[in-house]
């Protein structure tokens, strides 16, 4: 299922790369974490996500 990026609606969750938690809107400050995701458990895999896009972006950039 493809995400959708909102314009921050109150649902909207964000994974805190400070405190490694899934925060709502009203948590840490945008500079401290990735999002926004449709739902908590696709917040609690941003890190997941990073990595595979930083592997294929390799494999791009090395062929």
């Amino acid at each position: 299922m493809t995400s959708r990026l909102s314009d921050n609606t109150p649902d909207d969750w964000w994974f805190c790369l400070k405190h490694h938690t899934v925060e709502p809107r009203s948590g840490c400050k945008n500079k401290d974490r990735l999002g926004p995701y449709a739902t908590r458990e696709e917040a609690s895999h941003a890190l997941e996500k990073v990595e595979e896009r930083n592997d294929e972006w390799e494999a791009e950039s090395s062929s």
